[in-house]
């Protein structure tokens, strides 16, 4: 009898097209595919969390697929790892009831948006941030980014032209943190509309470079307009950095 895994990935989405199969491109999902053919002789359906685009990154991505494999839980991200390439691992795995789908079984997810406020790059680290100009001023942004708490219309967060006619989204936390030369937006939410973080990222830059005031933010909420945003953040910076499960979707 075929049973339901759960896998939680990290990746370095730079070499990649996303998470998601695509035709004429190499995508984390197809790698993570080939890998699995040659140690389960199959190619299951992978279930992902969530769309990402190319370029963006994990450090907690999560897919659920079923197998009939007689290999136990715990190690399969070995028998994984051993056929990925070295920006593509398995951390975990673990036996999950039939229902559980990675992606509808949750509740809501977790982003890292990481800018570099510096004069020059990071040679340890390239690909994984958006460098700006010293002096970023993460305190206001900070205080900008506690006013998209909470449940609002977050349409003037959304790319122009998306197909999505509820835009209401709850931000259950958002904080912007700086460690070193480091600022980190993480965002937590239901849910995320088309481009969401990267352009709440964008805006709490001008904040932080003194463009835009921090409470000017509500503003450019209320407004319900794409043009009253800030630009669209590059997508090497972005990372899906938790997905959230309710106790229920692991129950039978």
């Amino acid at each position: 009898m075929e049973k339901n895994f759960l896998l939680t990935l990290a990746f370095n989405g730079a070499a990649y097209h996303g998470f998601q199969v695509q035709q004429n491109a190499l995508s984390v999902c197809t790698v993570l595919q080939n890998a699995m053919q040659k140690v389960l002789h199959a190619r299951p359906d992978v279930k992902g969390c969530s769309r990402t685009d190319a370029g963006v990154h994990a450090t907690e991505y999560c897919v659920s697929f079923k197998s009939d494999t007689a290999i136990p839980p715990h190690k399969l991200p070995l028998a994984f790892n051993s056929h990925l390439p070295k920006d593509i691992r398995v951390k975990s795995a673990r036996q999950v009831p039939q229902g559980f789908h990675a992606r509808y079984s949750a509740s809501g997810k977790q982003y890292r948006y990481v800018f570099l406020s510096s004069s020059v790059d990071d040679p340890l680290a390239p690909g994984l941030y958006y460098r700006v100009a010293p002096g970023l001023n993460a305190a206001e942004m900070n205080k900008a980014g506690k006013l998209l708490v909470g449940k609002h219309n977050f349409a003037s967060f959304m790319s122009a032209g998306s197909d999505i006619e509820d835009t209401v989204r709850t931000v259950h936390n958002l904080t912007v943190t700086p460690e070193g030369e480091r600022v980190f937006v993480d965002i937590a939410a239901d849910g995320f509309l088309y481009n969401m973080v990267r352009i709440i990222a964008g805006t709490l830059l001008k904040v932080g470079n003194g463009r835009l005031p921090a409470t000017q933010v509500q503003a450019v909420l209320q407004a319900q307009n794409r043009a009253a945003a800030g630009e669209t953040m590059p997508a090497k910076g972005l990372f899906l950095s938790k997905v959230f499960y309710p106790p229920s979707a692991f129950e039978e």
